[in-house]
């Protein structure tokens, strides 16, 4: 679809985090055009704002997934906090941040030595014990540069026998979750294109993505139903949870980066995706998690957003330029 002029132009008056991915996957623009704008990543905007929080051990807010001193009543009080190293990470691979600068060297190594997980001390790059957060450390780590092999092999060994996977495996659960799935998924696509992959690691997510596509990417395979009604709802960051759009790109970016096209058991995703669409060309915020963040990124849940309007309108190119 072709986005309008007016539309665009909104776009564009944002963020270097959002301008360069609309020059690439919007507007078609030159490789020399559009690293030039994610250069500016690391010195303005967000990306700088996120940079200028990090402790000088390579951490933010001095902790792996919960920052330093908070507490269960804080927990209970404001919600799961967004501050610490595993998220501010996150932040930086969705704004695009370079990762062969210098500052991703320095970065991956202060946090390989200083950084740990809370459930039990492991070292960050090790990954640890639930699925969602180890698929997210393989992804932060194939794409910074570090080496998570270990961490894959434990997730390909984790799959449960539906296709997907569960972070409450553990504790006896034999079925799998969207959300943990997803998260999976998209460390061993980034994985895969760091380093190749193997013929294990394209298999199994071969799998997991059965497990989404026999469900339509929201339905529960039972009754056809909407497996939970926030599936349906857009928000970003989506930190671990999943919605339908996070699903959409998570299949859109597998197929650039293998060569397929896409499924057309896409289609009922994609028509709802379409139904959304705002008569300005937009979508919206539909809600955000509560929690504290270093800033906001977004005019509030209900207005229109600028990263859930990037990704609709990337997904729906990428569909139609196969139609």
């Amino acid at each position: 679809m072709t986005p309008s002029a007016p539309l665009i132009d909104w776009l564009l008056d944002s963020d270097p985090a959002i301008r360069w991915q609309v020059m690439r996957d919007l507007l078609g623009a030159s490789e020399a055009t559009w690293r030039a704008e994610r250069a500016k990543v690391e010195k303005e905007g967000w990306g700088a704002a996120l940079l200028s929080h990090q402790d000088p051990d390579g951490q933010w807010a001095g902790g792996a997934f919960v920052p330093a001193g908070y507490t269960e009543e804080d927990w209970r009080e404001r919600g799961q906090p967004w501050t610490a190293t595993c998220f501010s990470l996150m932040d930086l691979c969705d704004f695009g941040l370079d990762p062969s600068t210098a500052w991703v060297r320095k970065t991956t190594d202060l946090i390989g030595r200083h950084c740990h997980w809370d459930h039990g001390n492991q070292p960050f790059w090790c990954g640890e014990v639930e699925e969602c957060i180890n698929g997210r450390t393989v992804k932060l780590g194939a794409y910074f540069g570090v080496d998570v092999f270990s961490i894959v092999s434990r997730l390909l060994s984790e799959q449960q026998e539906d296709g997907g996977w569960n972070c409450e495996r553990c504790n006896g659960s034999r079925r799998s979750s969207f959300d943990t799935t997803i998260n999976v998924l998209e460390g061993i696509l980034e994985f895969e294109k760091a380093t190749g992959g193997t013929p294990q690691t394209r298999a199994t997510r071969a799998a997991g993505e059965e497990y989404l596509l026999q469900r339509s990417l929201f339905r529960r395979q039972s009754t056809g139903e909407a497996a939970a009604e926030r599936y349906l709802q857009f928000l970003h960051p989506n930190r671990w949870r999943y919605d339908i759009l996070r699903g959409l790109d998570y299949f859109r970016a597998a197929s650039l980066s293998t060569g397929t096209p896409p499924d057309q058991r896409l289609r009922p995703a994609i028509d709802y995706l379409r139904s959304r669409q705002s008569i300005a060309g937009n979508w919206p915020l539909d809600w955000q998690p509560k929690g504290t963040v270093w800033f906001e990124m977004e005019d509030g849940p209900g207005k229109p957003s600028r990263w859930i309007t990037l990704k609709a309108l990337r997904v729906l190119n990428w569909w139609e330029g196969h139609g």
